[in-house]
């Protein structure tokens, strides 16, 4: 592969340019709160096992839609640490890898910001579907939660969601759109 000669940057440019370095231990933190995630889900995975047989359905469908939101916050949390990287740090050089993440192809800013907003609402989906059955309790002494409680919960959700299609929809009117009619014939053909 040839690579280009680089331009020789002056003393301030190349300070600003270095300066994305400084973002390094913030992904690499997210890297240790990944290792958090795992040890719980293997936590809530053990928990379930080794109960399985003295739960009811209801028990055993809540820590299954708990260990799905690990999983989902795992998930966000690797579009973060590499599309973050990619995008803000340094090419990760993927290229011709057989694990390179198809999205990482294509990934920008822009992307990111769709994608990290679509995990999200993934993500208050399943604690919404939790609050929902577990809204059963509701008036009972010692219940987690209250009327008001699930109704701002949903609120925020649909919060998220009208957020979502915001981003979406300035990234639709800030990516330009290909006409072939205007596209300039080669003077070669």
């Amino acid at each position: 592969m040839k690579t280009l000669p680089t331009a020789r940057l002056g003393f301030l440019p190349a300070l600003i340019f270095s300066s994305r370095w400084l973002q390094l231990p913030l992904y690499l933190g997210l890297i240790v709160a990944q290792g958090v995630y795992v040890f719980l889900f293997l936590k809530e995975l053990w928990h379930l096992v080794t109960h399985a047989s003295s739960f009811g359905e209801l028990e055993i469908m809540l820590l299954v839609l708990g260990l799905i939101d690990v999983v989902m916050i795992s998930n966000l949390l690797l579009m973060v640490i590499v599309g973050g990287y990619e995008t803000f740090v340094s090419r990760l050089r993927l290229e011709n890898h057989p694990d390179q993440p198809e999205w990482l192809s294509h990934v920008n800013a822009s992307v990111l910001k769709v994608k990290l907003a679509m995990a999200i609402i993934g993500i208050s989906s399943i604690h919404l579907l939790r609050t929902f059955i577990e809204a059963g309790s509701i008036g009972i002494e010692n219940s987690r939660f209250t009327e008001a409680g699930v109704m701002w919960q949903t609120i925020i959700h649909v919060v998220f969601i009208l957020s979502a299609i915001g981003i979406a929809y300035v990234d639709k009117l800030s990516t330009p759109v290909f006409h072939p009619e205007h596209a300039t014939r080669d003077p070669l053909n």
